[in-house]
């Protein structure tokens, strides 16, 4: 139970569907219903696509390039650290996704899919997603059972964020875009967190075994 907590609570950090809110109010601005909930549905089902892939076949490209998966996993916990320490004390990941899905709709000339970029990546399938799915599917320490189950976590996060995105103006009304900030900030402590015991895990495991 423990564990399955520890993973929800850090694929809702990395994945951040509050965070997205703001951003996808940017992107949709001016557009009808019906257009913004099709986007929304796009960008998830484009962000699972990519976390899915990572979760099956990540751990496979980690292992022909021959790269230990407790060294995958320090590393992993490090881009993490350093992906939480943004959160905390830079410029919040809804702020700055905002402001280049503003800048691009001022951008006339652009054909790319708002649902594409910024909505599904780097908003939802973040890097840190996908470095984090990879690291929860850790085939030497997870059953096929236990994959399923963080699957189904992982889609689970992603289909909240749907819900939210369907409910992005009454949400931003609520809290404002300084209370997404704020909670953007918190989660990004508690990634930290999270990545730190990932670290420690991976080298205590290093020390007892002696493999990368």
């Amino acid at each position: 139970m423990n564990s399955l907590l520890e993973h929800f609570v850090t694929l809702w950090v990395v994945i951040d569907p509050i965070g997205t809110i703001p951003v996808f109010i940017a992107v949709t601005a001016g557009m009808e219903i019906a257009a913004r909930r099709k986007l929304a549905l796009m960008a998830s089902l484009v962000s699972a696509g990519i976390l899915v892939f990572f979760l099956i076949f990540g751990q496979l490209l980690i292992e022909a390039l021959d790269i230990g998966l407790n060294s995958f996993q320090v590393a992993g916990g490090i881009i993490l650290f350093l992906f939480a320490l943004t959160m905390i004390f830079g410029e919040s990941k809804q702020e700055a996704e905002q402001r280049a899905a503003e800048d691009d709709q001022e951008d006339k000339m652009h054909q790319h899919n708002p649902a594409i970029f910024p909505l599904a990546v780097p908003s939802l399938a973040s890097p840190g997603a996908m470095l984090a799915i990879v690291i929860l599917t850790d085939n030497n320490r997870f059953s096929v059972v236990d994959q399923g189950v963080t699957a189904l976590v992982m889609l689970s996060v992603v289909a909240i964020a749907f819900v939210l995105m369907l409910m992005a103006e009454p949400i931003i009304r609520l809290i404002g875009h300084s209370g997404a900030a704020i909670i953007s900030r918190v989660m990004g402590m508690i990634l930290a967190s999270v990545a730190v015991n990932s670290v420690l895990s991976a080298m205590l495991e290093i020390m007892k075994t002696g493999q990368l």
